[in-house]
């Protein structure tokens, strides 16, 4: 006696593919055997499968309905077990069955968009700080000039794959536990284009592009910083098949400066000042860089104090203005003196009272020590 394949589903003897595949999918969840631990699931499963596998094929169905079982011995069928249709199956396989693996991706384009490209430029600190036109090199991949892009040889054409027949992938059927399954792959002989190029350019071998060294000179804007990166628009790699290129990035790197250090837009340098300069008060020229600078040191300069010249350091990339130049003074002691020098700096601090060193009182270095440590 035939299997009611219908009643296995419940579903009617009118209902549609969708109506069947929707069935399948609700019962094989429940029955699953990695779902229900339930002995009895295990076979309830397999009689799920044959229902499906009988009642999505149209041949099988029809012999249904004339009364036949397609699956019983000498009906013709595909299942059990262990022949094609068994439970062996590959993961990928059922997500394919459960979640629509026949969807077509369709081919490739062989035109496709270029690669960013990189580049280091190393600067002084004027040309960074000023701007600068400066030359580059760059190694990249451009349009080929003999096909312009098109890969064939002069006077051929692109030819239709006859394996995949211009689809850019394979198809292949499987029959398994969970029914016909149909997986799709990229087709090997065209690599999933579509198309093939019979005669590929001599110059290109066919990628549309070749590479080559090209100068170019790009424009720095004053006030750009170690690290950042200008970008030149389409100047990259050429994508293959004459894609359209992609950016050519030039990323800056400032050489350091023998006087100054740069923070930010802010200029930094020392400069050493004689005690009996910086005692006496004397006037400094510096060369800043784009000038020279006259700086007045007041008498009674301690060490460490710092003199701020305003607008005498980098030009703002964005906006007006300068940076400021931070002269650091660093007051220097002499460390050997002559028998008259020694006599005299003597006298001096006898004159002054300062023969001796003197503790501070405690309101002034300590209590600094002690706001530091209480966050004051």
């Amino acid at each position: 006696m035939a299997k009611d394949y219908y009643g296995i589903l419940g579903v009617p003897k009118d209902a549609t593919a969708d109506d069947i595949k929707r069935a399948y999918r609700k019962l094989a969840r429940q029955y699953h055997p990695d779902v229900n631990p339930d002995p009895s699931s295990q076979e309830k499963f397999k009689e799920i499968n044959a229902a499906y596998e009988v009642l999505s094929d149209d041949q099988k169905r029809q012999m249904v309905d004339l009364g036949g079982d397609p699956l019983a011995p000498g009906g013709g069928g595909m299942g059990g077990p262990g022949g094609p249709g068994g439970p062996f199956v590959g993961f990928q396989d059922i997500m394919d069955a459960f979640f629509g693996g026949t969807s077509s991706r369709g081919p490739r384009p062989r035109t496709r968009p270029g690669a960013d490209a990189i580049i280091r430029l190393d600067l002084d600190l004027h040309e960074t700080a000023f701007g600068v036109e400066a030359p580059i090199t760059v190694d990249t991949a451009v349009l080929c000039a003999t096909c312009a892009g098109a890969g064939t040889a002069a006077g051929t054409h692109l030819a239709q794959c006859d394996i995949c027949h211009g689809k850019g992938e394979v198809q292949s059927v499987q029959r398994t536990f969970l029914g016909q399954v149909v997986s799709s792959r990229p087709c090997a002989a065209c690599q999933g284009y579509g198309t093939t190029i019979p005669h590929p350019c001599a110059t290109c071998a066919g990628d549309g592009r070749v590479r080559t060294r090209r100068s170019l000179t790009v424009k720095i804007p004053s006030g750009v910083e170690d690290g950042m990166r200008i970008r030149l628009a389409q100047q990259g790699e050429v994508g293959p098949g004459g894609g359209q290129p992609g950016d050519l990035y030039v990323e800056i790197h400032e050489r350091p400066h023998d006087v100054y250090a740069r923070k930010g837009d802010d200029l930094h340098c020392k400069v050493t000042v004689p005690m009996t300069a910086a005692a006496l008060g004397t006037r400094l020229t510096i060369k800043t860089l784009d000038n020279e600078e006259a700086l007045d040191v007041k008498s009674g300069t301690q060490p460490g104090s710092t003199l701020r010249v305003k607008g005498r350091g980098v030009p703002h990339l964005r906006g007006t203005g300068r940076g400021d130049l931070f002269v650091h003074l660093d007051v220097r002691t002499p460390t050997k003196l002559d028998a008259d020098q020694e006599r005299m700096l003597r006298d001096f601090a006898k004159a002054r009272g300062e023969e001796m060193a003197e503790l501070s009182k405690q309101g002034g270095f300590f209590t600094s020590i002690r706001n530091a440590f209480n966050g004051h």
